[in-house]
């Protein structure tokens, strides 16, 4: 059998180890041959294929990003795009796909897969909100990273007596603001599950200025004021149609120095929060999804994806194009607001 691998939408440390894990079983243990389609669906499209063997994954664990590179393709926005995926797969001989991404991509393999083309998904996202999966890889990496910069943060908050607004990455879910905002210390934590009290939010600050300490802000980049204003740099949309998020650092910067009298700066991560080596908790779980995908496909069990339930790797449905994030638990956010202000 000839497996084709792609990883689509954003990058995330522990891609490649899922890649290197996938092969490394599907050689040994089945005799798979392998080859990589670059660039995501793109390259689906394009038919844009490379060869994969042990040699080609050897030494990729630690390293970030993948080797295969990715796009924000959706290939249901191309003429014929189907089609054209089928001939690729046709021309290359490939009976089967692992695709490595997160829920646009993933909803993008669900219906694909319904269409007849032999997938497996493997979860992936910073933002750790497949549904389905209790984690995805990616995640641990982009808190430690967050954490960090919050701990540095302090010191020049605290040299300077001003408030600091941290702006990191989650559309629809603020799992890495929370986890983030509470092992760093901050002060105030603002997820989209929850619109924020800009008033309340100030509050917070002058409290934390009462007693000669300088607050921190984390923001999720979609996170939005109760007055439903909308805060965004540019309205374009990808081919998902996903606007793209940026700004409500800065606002929140203006309006509590407006509002305290007090200076606040904004320090956005990122991008920084995908890049570099990924944690050894990320290689870890990286590696079990790539030996349970390849078992999936050599069992023929298509249309399913790889998750983490505890600590079991289990097999559950794709999640579908356009379906609900996995999002905070609101009674989680709120056993940590004992610590704002």
């Amino acid at each position: 059998m000839r497996v084709g691998v792609l990883t689509g939408g954003g990058d995330c440390p522990g891609l490649n180890a899922v890649i290197r894990s996938v092969v490394r079983k599907g050689v040994q243990e089945y005799g798979f041959d392998f080859v990589g389609l670059r660039d995501g669906w793109l390259g689906a499209l394009q038919g844009k294929v490379v060869p994969l063997d042990i040699a080609v994954v050897r030494g990729i664990l630690p390293r970030g990003g993948t080797i295969l590179g990715s796009s924000r393709t959706n290939p249901f926005k191309h003429e014929d795009g189907v089609r054209r995926i089928q001939d690729t797969l046709a021309a290359h001989e490939v009976d089967a796909l692992v695709v490595i991404g997160g829920e646009d991509t993933l909803g993008a393999a669900a219906e694909l897969s319904r269409q007849g083309i032999r997938l497996v998904g493997v979860p992936k996202t910073i933002d750790n909100d497949v549904a389905g999966t209790d984690y995805t890889f990616g995640f641990d990496t982009a808190v430690g990273i967050a954490t960090e910069a919050i701990d540095r943060l302090h010191t020049t908050a605290e040299s300077h007596m001003r408030t600091l607004v941290v702006e990191v990455m989650g559309r629809h879910s603020g799992w890495i603001a929370l986890h983030a905002g509470v092992a760093g210390g901050a002060n105030v934590i603002l997820i989209p599950e929850r619109p924020f009290d800009i008033e309340q939010v100030c509050a917070w600050v002058r409290s934390r200025f009462r007693i000669n300490y300088a607050p921190i802000v984390v923001v999720a980049e979609g996170a939005v004021p109760k007055e439903g204003q909308t805060i965004l740099k540019d309205r374009s949309l990808d081919e998902y149609g996903h606007v793209r998020l940026s700004g409500v650092g800065e606002w929140l910067a203006r309006e509590i120095s407006r509002r305290t009298s007090k200076d606040a700066r904004t320090t956005v991560l990122g991008h920084v929060q995908r890049g570099g080596t990924p944690s050894a908790f990320d290689r870890w779980l990286a590696t079990r999804f790539g030996l349970y995908a390849v078992d999936a496909v050599g069992e023929g069990d298509f249309g399913t994806m790889v998750a983490l339930r505890g600590t079991r790797i289990v097999r559950t449905a794709l999640p579908e194009a356009g379906a609900r994030n996995k999002t905070v638990d609101l009674s989680l956010y709120d056993e940590f607001e004992v610590f704002f202000g």
